[in-house]
């Protein structure tokens, strides 16, 4: 019902939060977790934009920078979500803490919270890379997508401060395969 909402809302964060899914599902088999919190993962990367709802469409989809005040509008989303998700079913609410630490950095200099390292969750440290690619790689109203190698490399140059290395390396080898895979598809037999 919340992905839908959103959809109704705003079809491109419901087409990107798809996209997310996709991406953490597979980070998080990459990095061998059990199938509960692969399960929380993907529950949470649905939802982790649900609180864009809040959000003005106008600064969504501005084509310039934002401003201070409108940056901090869209930080809030964490929070908005989180609310939303436990106002919508209580027994959510370890996906809402998930949704609520997702932006939150390695280092500690995150939001809402400021947590760090081991301190944020797995799901939300997975989440959070997955995101981060997959908003680079895509069009924006401000920016044409990324090329992938581009992405990695910026995942990589944030490893240990915004990123969980561990999570940049498993999205890294699972589109490196992908990589593989599609050349090996190209080339004639």
């Amino acid at each position: 019902m919340l992905a839908a909402l959103l959809e109704d809302e705003h079809a491109y964060t419901a087409e990107h939060s798809t996209s997310v899914v996709e991406i953490a599902c597979a980070v998080a088999e990459e990095c061998g977790l059990p199938e509960a919190v692969r399960e929380r993962v993907a529950l949470a990367a649905l939802l982790h934009d649900v609180g864009k709802i809040v959000v003005p469409t106008e600064i969504l989809d501005k084509p310039g920078p934002l401003t201070p005040r409108e940056f901090e509008l869209v930080k809030r989303h964490t929070l908005s979500g989180a609310a939303i998700i436990v106002g919508t079913d209580p027994e959510l609410a370890e996906i809402a803490a998930i949704v609520r630490a997702s932006h939150e950095r390695f280092d500690g200099r995150g939001y809402p919270l400021g947590l760090a390292g081991e301190e944020i969750p797995i799901e939300a440290r997975i989440v959070f890379v997955c995101d981060a690619y997959d908003a680079m790689t895509s069009r924006r109203a401000y920016r044409r997508p990324w090329p992938e190698a581009l992405a990695l490399a910026e995942l990589h140059r944030s490893a240990g401060t915004q990123f969980d290395p561990q999570v940049v390396d498993a999205l890294t080898a699972i589109v490196r395969r992908q990589r593989r895979r599609r050349s090996d598809l190209a080339e004639p037999h």
